[in-house]
């Protein structure tokens, strides 16, 4: 039996190769090797220069994936492909294959699974840690031909262990999807996950939610965290032991859910919610020459705001939909600042009030107009979704302004009149991410 042990380097967020190293491995000893920098043709981030030394330069000169992927193919061809994270490297190298119209498909087993049957006891399973612990050293950290080498050292010592070929051929029996599957979590868990839109709790040994996400496919969404190697992913998947999900029937009420679940419980891997977000307030105001502006100030500054968003991006998001809407003039809805005409890159609808070429009674009633529309909006709305099956429909309210929950009724349901929605209303609490949320859905 052949086994390829693979490490890949890439460019971060668009995991483009920027350096790849192959070790072929008949059982007993490495009889080829290929490792070669790859140039991505895509920007690498300085955080993963600062991991891996390789920058841009690095491989300016370097072939494209697509001049190496015979080599690849060649290499890998007949062999177990074996990496340390595996579906990591391997969906990678699969992405880069794809994106030539050419399949992939290799047997794969996984080092870290494989540590953890084998060596059980190590307080971490990461590469770096690992090898530590074994006194393996690693010549070139986050380079793929030093961590690919330390890698071969790594299954050696585990085809060394007692009952390691039993474990193997388990290993590669099994669903390759659940190669990278915590040990805690029970494959039935796994199996009984859906392919459905909704939320899904992460919990630990003793029941506790740890982290909470949603996603159009929620079993997909989390198998995803599993073939991850960011630390957040490898730290959480290492204390689930149980996943629990609800289905929401769209991706809206699925935010919904998550939000109040996050706010709820407050999951250790969430923390990028707990944070209270920053108000602020949109405005307007007449200036001495009796035009309208539309603002934006801080919301302690502003005492009868228009309306209130999460961050100054939004905000700035949110009038330049009004001002391309209305006709507005960027000068006057503040999105530039200093001119004496507007010349806004993308909002070109200006109708010349700021060059006097418009009559500012018909430029103030635009205004007025525009933020009757926001006011009106946020006012009493129903928002009917998809359900959770054929024989349901989701639906959110909105009163006087104030998000009030979500609900599921049955489609055959008669509904006469608004107010009886609410008996299947699932009362939820308002907040200013919650109004974020509906405000997208509804400036749609």
């Amino acid at each position: 039996m052949h086994y390829t042990i693979i490490d890949v380097e890439t460019s971060g967020r668009t995991n483009r190769i920027t350096e790849i190293s192959v070790f072929k491995y008949n059982g007993d000893t490495v009889i080829d090797e290929f490792t070669s920098l790859v140039n991505p043709n895509c920007f690498i981030p300085d955080h993963i220069t600062a991991l891996t030394g390789i920058d841009n330069s690095t491989v300016a000169n370097a072939p494209e994936f697509r001049d190496i992927a015979q080599q690849v193919l060649d290499i890998t061809e007949g062999t177990i492909f074996v990496a340390h994270n595996v579906n990591f490297d391997y969906n990678v190298i699969r992405n880069e294959f794809k994106s030539l119209n050419i399949e992939f498909n290799r047997k794969k087993l996984c080092t870290v699974r494989l540590s953890r049957k084998l060596l059980p006891g190590h307080r971490s399973y990461s590469l770096g840690k690992l090898c530590k612990d074994l006194n393996i050293s690693v010549n070139g950290r986050h380079r793929a031909r030093g961590d690919a080498e330390a890698t071969v050292i790594l299954f050696q010592k585990l085809q060394a262990q007692e009952k390691s070929r039993e474990v193997f051929s388990d290993f590669l029996n099994k669903n390759s999807k659940e190669a990278t599957l915590t040990p805690n979590l029970p494959k039935e868990v796994f199996n009984a996950i859906p392919n459905s839109v909704g939320i899904y709790y992460f919990k630990n040994k003793k029941g506790k939610i740890i982290y909470v996400g949603k996603a159009k496919d929620i079993k997909k969404r989390v198998l995803s965290h599993f073939y991850s190697k960011a630390k957040k992913n490898l730290d959480m998947v290492r204390e689930t032991a149980y996943i629990d999900f609800e289905l929401s029937g769209s991706e809206l009420v699925a935010l919904l859910m998550e939000d109040a679940a996050i706010k709820y419980h407050y999951p250790q891997y969430n923390k990028v919610s707990k944070r209270v977000p920053k108000g602020f307030s949109i405005f307007s105001y007449q200036d001495r020459n009796d035009v309208m502006h539309i603002a934006i100030n801080n919301s302690k500054a502003v005492p009868n705001p228009i309306i209130t968003l999460c961050s100054l991006r939004e905000a700035r998001l949110f009038i330049e939909r009004i001002c391309e809407q209305f006709s507005l003039c960027p000068k006057f809805c503040h999105l530039q600042e200093g001119v004496s005409e507007c010349a806004h890159f993308t909002l070109k609808s200006c109708k010349g009030v700021c060059k006097v070429n418009e009559n500012i009674l018909d430029y103030n009633e635009r205004v007025t107009n525009a933020i009757c529309k926001i006011i009106n909006d946020s006012r009493d709305v129903i928002i009917k979704e998809k359900g959770r099956n054929n024989t349901e429909e989701a639906f959110v309210i909105i009163k006087n302004g104030t998000y009030l929950g979500y609900g599921f009724v049955d489609s055959s349901q008669q509904i006469k009149h608004q107010d009886e929605l609410e008996h299947f209303l699932i009362k939820q609490k308002d907040n200013s991410d919650i109004k974020s949320i509906l405000r997208s859905v509804l400036l749609k």
